[in-house]
């Protein structure tokens, strides 16, 4: 069996990776690393999960040189001489956690930029100098275009993913980084798929690459140890048959890919609520909460990790035992994508996916298009004697593992306080001013209210002491007179109004 040795990795690296229990290649990195080494443009396309960050790190190191190096004087101090792009933040970091591995002895410095963080810190290490940067087209364009990162120097170009940045919008970023790079650079471009765009800018960007083809096609991509069970569920016993799933023999990790944030945040609760570790891992969380949660899964802190196909995208953990698609993907790069985060680097997994009634016709596309044997989904809940059998879950098991929690008491009220009496101060004052018309201008003739105003067989009666003050300002030739309008529809002056006030008076 070949070793990295052989390839002609050098003994450090080797032995650097040996630390970490890393001895034998896998076939893309055999393929690659002797073709690479020697600086040869190259295009390799493999699913996930099969090695290809060390396919293309051993090379970008390999042919940097460390501060130590004497030669380093001879270089643009503190300049970049390699270049990563990731379509991802979660990638960037596994990327960046690869690199720092299997450059422990050479004593590279390497630095992971990504949005969602401040700029004081990377702006500080740029400064002080790096020699590879791994990082996504985003903030990358953002250092640039302050001018912190300069990448006239650099002598690798990474792409990684090529196909998940065309598919997330990113391919004019790349361009443009593309651009600022020297022409004599190396070129590395991996995708799990070459669509047209991908092989445009390959041919446009690279000198003579080499293709190397881990897998014969697209089509076959997915982990042939992978069991694929599709279940017809109700949205509302998806969790407990999850429950249950967690409970089977060969359980280990899980993770859950969900259509929305707010979803994925939905699930994680109700799976915690019932007794498991579960955490979201999507969009709308702090960068922060995100690596957190993120540590916690790799380092089986964490059990279930439930997220969005962005957030989830480069995701490299080892022991994941189940992946479930909590609703039916969109398409097949979709599902093909989310199953292989398990099953990897030679292990098996279980991959499940809910199909809602109203998705039976995207899931017969899929079925279709990569030619499975699921055409028409077992309708399944989480009591299916099917499932227990299909899972290996023993009878008997529940959705939970501890008991919902108990609702708080509820407060009775006072029955003396609801019952007693509103005395009369508690009553809110109603400050109506009678005396006005309704754009707020006082009426003529009247006192304010509160006087000698009475209400008499439907009219509104003044006091006489208000009648001849309204008669006179007529007299004078003052205001008009204020006409009052009877129930009835018939209207009559302030001084016609005021004689039967007198007489009754």
């Amino acid at each position: 069996m070949t070793t990295f040795r052989e390839l002609g990795v050098l003994p450090e690296i080797c032995d650097a990776l040996e630390r970490g229990g890393i001895t034998t290649p896998f076939a893309i990195q055999e393929m690659t690393l002797s073709v690479a080494l020697l600086g040869t443009d190259l295009i390799g396309q493999a699913r996930t999960g099969t090695g290809k960050t060390l396919a293309f790190g051993i090379p970008v190191m390999q042919r940097s040189v460390a501060p130590s190096d004497p030669a380093y004087a001879d270089l643009p101090q503190g300049k970049p001489q390699a270049l990563i792009v990731a379509p991802t933040r979660e990638l960037a970091l596994q990327v960046s956690g690869d690199l720092h591995l299997a450059s422990k002895d050479l004593g590279l410095r390497v630095l992971t930029v990504y949005g969602g963080v401040g700029y004081d810190t990377q702006l500080d290490t740029l400064a002080s100098g790096v020699d590879i940067v791994v990082g996504t087209p985003g903030r990358l364009i953002d250092l640039a275009n302050r001018r912190a990162l300069d990448l006239s120097h650099v002598h690798a170009l990474v792409l990684d993913e090529a196909d998940e940045m065309l598919d997330l919008g990113f391919l004019p970023d790349v361009v443009k980084l593309i651009s600022m790079t020297p022409e004599t650079r190396q070129t590395m471009l991996f995708s799990a798929t070459m669509p047209a765009a991908i092989v445009s800018l390959a041919r446009i960007h690279m000198r003579h690459p080499m293709n190397i083809r881990a897998e014969s096609s697209y089509d076959t991509t997915m982990v042939p140890a992978t069991a694929q069970f599709i279940y017809q569920a109700h949205d509302l016993d998806k969790p407990e048959i999850i429950g249950r799933v967690l409970q089977a023999e060969d359980a280990e990790k899980m993770i859950v890919f969900t259509r929305t944030k707010r979803q994925a945040q939905r699930v994680a609760d109700d799976l915690a609520e019932r007794g498991f570790s579960a955490s979201a891992l999507h969009g709308d969380m702090a960068q922060v909460a995100r690596e957190k949660a993120l540590t916690r899964f790799r380092e089986d802190k964490l059990r279930v990790l439930v997220a969005t196909d962005v957030a989830a995208r480069g995701i490299d953990v080892q022991n994941v035992s189940h992946v479930v698609n909590y609703t039916c993907p969109e398409d097949d790069k979709t599902y093909v994508h989310r199953i292989g985060r398990t099953g990897r680097a030679g292990a098996t997994g279980t991959a499940i996916t809910f199909v809602d009634w109203a998705d039976l016709h995207r899931w017969k596309m899929i079925n279709r298009t990569l030619d499975l044997p699921f055409d028409e989904p077992q309708e399944t809940y989480s009591t299916s004697e099917h499932l227990y059998h299909d899972q290996g879950i023993p009878p008997g098991t529940k959705g939970r593992i501890k008991d919902p929690a108990p609702l708080p008491p509820r407060e009775k009220p006072d029955r003396g306080e609801r019952d007693r009496p509103r005395e009369k101060s508690e009553r809110p004052a109603r400050n109506r001013n009678r005396s006005r018309t309704r754009n707020g201008r006082p009426v003529e003739g009247e006192e304010p209210a509160g006087t000698a105003a009475s209400q008499t067989g439907g009219e509104a009666v003044q006091a006489s002491e208000g009648s001849g003050s309204a008669e006179g300002s007529e007299s004078s030739g003052g205001a008009p007179r204020r006409r009052r309008r009877r129930r009835g529809g018939s209207g009559r002056s302030a001084s016609d109004a005021s004689a039967p006030a007198s007489e009754s008076a």
